[in-house]
């Protein structure tokens, strides 16, 4: 779990790192890459190439950083999100949260060459920023295995990943921790809030021993109660 300084706050993306290569999840906001590449080697990936991203969902502060990574890695990692919002990533619709006009006064704030990398790849793409789509319940191999758990609400296509080797969550934005507490995802930038607290339940099954949340970091514990108190709607 990296510790990401976006200035007023710090989110998480993850990483897996295997033998050969190593895995991001999730990248930040736009110029948030050189940040995340530093803290990758910090954690120990060495000379190891960026063999994949996985993409939780569509928010800008998960996505935005893309292109800036494959650019800084000189990376042809493939690129995963799933089907619901992978029109959104790749450019083909609005993301579902981000106004043009925030949009542009986000952009507005960054550097010329981070504004231009953004605009290439959402704005006027020349090729799909997703490679590959990724479906419910598909087993991945990166990190001894994840398993994909679609979780709409937060988005259509938000999902968490379940870590089998260590019996982690990262949990995207299904969830998130306040003072070490699991809570349900953000009611004001979560759309279908029904829909969110419905999907928790789909993690239930799953043998969860501690749980990264990309806002709030991570919480240690077997979280399954926990997880049946947000489903059905009781937060405190």
């Amino acid at each position: 779990m990296l510790a990401l300084n976006l200035g007023p706050m710090t989110v998480h993306p993850t990483i897996l790192i295997d033998e050969d290569s190593w895995t991001l999840i999730d990248t930040g906001m736009p110029g948030s890459a050189a940040a995340i590449v530093e803290l990758a080697k910090q954690a120990g990936v060495g000379d190891r190439p960026l063999n994949a991203i996985l993409l939780t969902h569509q928010d800008l502060d998960h996505v935005g950083g893309l292109p800036g990574v494959l650019e800084a890695t000189g990376s042809s990692a493939t690129v995963y999100a799933h089907p619901a919002d992978a029109g959104a990533i790749n450019g083909k619709s609005p993301m579902l949260k981000m106004s043009p006009e925030r949009l542009a006064g986000l952009l507005q704030q960054a550097s010329d060459e981070v504004r231009a990398q953004f605009e290439r790849t959402f704005l006027h793409p020349s090729r799909p920023n997703v490679d590959r789509e990724f479906a419910d319940g598909e087993p991945l191999p990166f990190g001894g295995g994840l398993t994909v758990i679609h979780t709409p609400g937060h988005t259509p296509g938000h999902v968490c990943l379940y870590h089998r080797a260590s019996k982690t969550l990262i949990a995207g934005d299904a969830l998130v921790a306040k003072n070490g507490k699991l809570m349900g995802p953000n009611p004001p930038v979560t759309p279908d809030m029904p829909a969110a607290l419905a999907s928790l339940r789909k993690l239930l099954p799953f043998d969860i021993e501690g749980v990264i949340c990309y806002h709030g970091g991570w919480v240690p514990g077997e979280a399954k109660a926990r997880l049946a108190e947000l489903a059905e709607g009781n937060p405190s």
